[in-house]
């Protein structure tokens, strides 16, 4: 008896052949995040705190000309709550950079222990290359002493505010502007770990 040939329906039905892997790939790449420069520093407008307890608004008013917003000191001093004993904490700038902002870009980050751990440094760089690269300054509460890039000794044991404006290094070095400079320069550029422990048992708005 002669073989019975497929008929068209059943020679239809061949199987797909499965897609390569380099089609695979293909179909479910997805483009991925520009990368974040290298270097990178803000422009900004400086100025001087007007007084001996208006680091923060200074620091905060620093970081929102860097958003193209221009208040004067008083008024930001208004926004943080700051008296005559300062400004309370990185919730106050925090606050004061998301109203003035209209958004929910600043978060308060805190480092509680005395020094920063490994994991304090890295969050720190990681929120300042964020920030800066989509064009917001770094507000940050710091205390005590460091010494800065040139080798130039900063302390306020007391507390103080500053702003973080640019980096590079790949966030390795932060650049600061400092509204109570007592070089009289008021920039200067530090390394992640050190500005991390300066910021210990404080905190900052990124």
């Amino acid at each position: 008896m002669p073989r019975e040939s497929p008929s068209k329906a059943s020679r239809d039905k061949r199987p797909t052949p499965a897609p390569t892997q380099t089609q695979t790939q293909t179909q479910t790449a997805t483009p991925a995040a520009p990368a974040a420069p290298a270097q990178l520093d803000l422009k900004y407008q400086f100025a001087w705190q007007e007084n001996y307890y208006f680091c923060g608004p200074a620091a905060t008013r620093i970081a929102l000309t860097a958003r193209n917003m221009f208040p004067s000191q008083s008024q930001v001093a208004q926004s943080l709550g700051t008296t005559e004993n300062g400004t309370n904490s990185s919730d106050d700038t925090t606050r004061a950079l998301n109203a003035y902002t209209g958004s929910n870009f600043y978060t308060a980050h805190f480092i509680r222990g005395q020094s920063a751990s490994a994991a304090d440094t890295a969050e720190l760089k990681q929120a300042v290359v964020h920030a800066i690269s989509q064009g917001y300054a770094v507000v940050a509460n710091i205390a005590g002493s460091t010494v800065d890039d040139a080798g130039n000794s900063h302390a306020y044991p007391g507390g103080h505010y500053l702003t973080i404006v640019g980096y590079t290094n790949g966030g390795d070095t932060v650049r600061i502007a400092d509204p109570a400079d007592a070089l009289g320069v008021g920039s200067y550029t530090l390394s992640v770990q050190r500005m991390a422990d300066w910021t210990a048992q404080r905190g900052y708005a990124a």
